[in-house]
């Protein structure tokens, strides 16, 4: 499967115990770090874990069903 590239907004709060981090379109996608390229880092970790986990669970319910895959666009306003 090919995999492409899609932008999300990053959000990083800063804190005392360093910077807590969320993406605003993916409820539940929260991350911490002691500085802010380690939240970066931890945040992008997560949403990749959650793409993968959310495929793997897709593929697994489908199974050999035959299906139609195709990407979409969805427009937005920045």
């Amino acid at each position: 499967m090919n995999r492409g590239l899609i932008a999300f907004t990053a959000v990083f709060l800063k804190d005392t115990g360093g910077y807590l981090a969320f993406v605003e379109e993916l409820p539940g996608v929260n991350a911490h770090g002691a500085t802010l390229e380690e939240a970066r880092a931890n945040l992008q970790r997560l949403a990749a874990v959650v793409f993968d986990e959310e495929r793997n669970q897709s593929e697994t319910l489908l199974g050999d069903r035959n299906v139609v895959r195709e990407s979409f666009t969805v427009p937005f306003t920045p």
